[in-house]
């Protein structure tokens, strides 16, 4: 080891970067307090890495994972960017672009909790207990009707500002299994879903083939329960990959087999699953009202996405202006959608979304990244593949293109992906590796 690489990981800075990754998973309940410390990790990032430049010591990121995370990130940036050029609300557009530059040194920061043996373990394992702990706590739900960890972060936001959390309106109108995250944000499925890969490996390689099923058993019961049938989709591949690499093809057609007699268990004996798979039967009906029923109204939204393509191909309405291009393009104008109230907010695909929101060139430029991420992997050594095999399976089950997705755009969807995409870039590309 060299004196630059033994400066690198020695940092003492910079050896609370798991700690700031994990704070910003663990506190997405409270999104206020999430954004805080991804805003003042970001500030210690950049406070470290001068302070580093200006000692004349090594950076704190190998070369290779500091271009490949910044590639990605502005892979992810520049569409949002040139899209706000002539954006249908340009002030916003704009001013979402300016905001969204914060994320560049989170990344370098969730990159080097990655980075080195200690932090990849204390990252990917503390990423590993806090989805345990948030199935658990979905487990509780499910047999009491009350989330204890929801229950006690209510409890302490009454007691210090007298509000809920989420209204007793919402909280009764919510038809699945909501969590840590509430009845007013029910993203839990499709969250678990995502992150799963972190658990299921970790139980794999620790407790071999029980471990993973225990563990793929639970998770897969809360998904199932979360009811977002684009969460299904993203835990089947998870499991199919994670499964296939750890256990091979014999084991995983027995879980398959497993699986299948699982998912009728719940759909008999819960309403809510049910009725997500009975809409999704409709699909098969010939007449397009059937197809949209079935998707939720989603045929409706893809309609006009492809509209906003038509009307504005080269840099699309402007990332986050997709709300405000809806009622232009709205196919059934005049009818209240399958959702409720008000325009569609994203296109709930993310090929449409990046084509309506920020046209080719978005296109273009997503592509390019992802051609990078993968050049990355398959230039990679055998074991700097293995180490990042959780991250990588993570962001690919999340960004995979035949399924439908919450807005990448967002604060809160955008945050977890560019933290997978940091997370494989400096698990991949580690300073103890090649």
């Amino acid at each position: 080891m060299t004196a630059s690489t033994r400066s690198l990981d020695n940092a003492p800075g910079w050896r609370w970067a798991p700690a700031w990754v994990l704070a910003f998973v663990a506190l997405w309940p409270a999104p206020g307090y999430a954004e805080a410390v991804m805003v003042l990790g970001a500030l210690a990032a950049i406070i470290r890495l001068l302070l580093a430049r200006f000692r004349g010591t090594a950076a704190l990121l190998s070369g290779p994972t500091w271009a490949l995370t910044s590639v990605l990130f502005f892979a992810y940036w520049m569409p949002e960017a040139v899209s706000a050029l002539d954006a249908l609300d340009r002030g916003r557009a704009l001013r979402e672009a300016l905001v969204d530059l914060r994320y560049l040194p989170f990344l370098w920061l969730a990159a080097a909790a990655a980075g080195d043996t200690r932090g990849r373990r204390i990252t990917f394992g503390g990423l590993a207990i806090i989805v345990a702990i948030w199935t658990l706590d979905a487990l509780l739900q499910a047999l009491t009707g009350t989330s204890p960890l929801f229950w006690g972060i209510d409890a302490i936001k009454q007691a210090i500002s007298g509000d809920t959390m989420c209204p007793a309106g919402a909280s009764s109108a919510a038809d699945r299994l909501s969590g840590v995250l509430g009845p007013c944000n029910l993203k839990l499925g499709i969250v678990l879903a995502s992150l799963s890969p972190f658990l299921l490996y970790a139980a794999g390689r620790r407790f071999a083939f029980v471990g993973w099923l225990v563990a793929a058993t639970a998770v897969g019961i809360v998904v199932v329960l979360a009811g977002a049938r684009a969460s299904w989709i993203t835990y089947a591949l998870v499991l199919v990959f994670s499964g296939w690499h750890l256990f091979g093809w014999k084991r995983l057609l027995a879980v398959s087999a497993f699986g299948a007699v699982l998912l009728v268990t719940l759909t008999l004996s819960s309403p809510q699953v049910r009725g997500r798979i009975d809409r999704t039967t409709q699909a098969m009906a010939a007449d397009d009202g059937s197809i949209d029923t079935a998707l939720s109204g989603r045929g409706r939204i893809w309609s006009a996405a492809i509209c906003m393509v038509s009307a504005h191909p080269v840099n699309g309405v402007g990332a986050r202006g997709f709300r405000e291009a809806f009622p232009d393009c709205d196919p059934r104008a005049g009818q209240s959608p399958a959702w409720g109230v008000g325009p569609a907010l994203h296109a709930h695909q993310i090929v449409l979304e990046i084509l309506s929101e920020t046209g080719v060139i978005g296109l273009l430029l997503w592509l390019a990244g992802a051609a990078m991420a993968w050049h990355a992997w398959r230039y990679a050594d055998a074991a700097s593949r293995e180490r990042a095999r959780p991250a990588m399976l993570a962001l690919c089950v999340t960004v995979f293109p035949l399924n439908t997705h919450l807005a990448f755009y967002s604060t809160f969807w955008g945050g977890l992906t560019l933290l997978l995409v940091a997370l494989y870039a400096g698990s991949l590309l580690a300073r103890n590796g090649r």
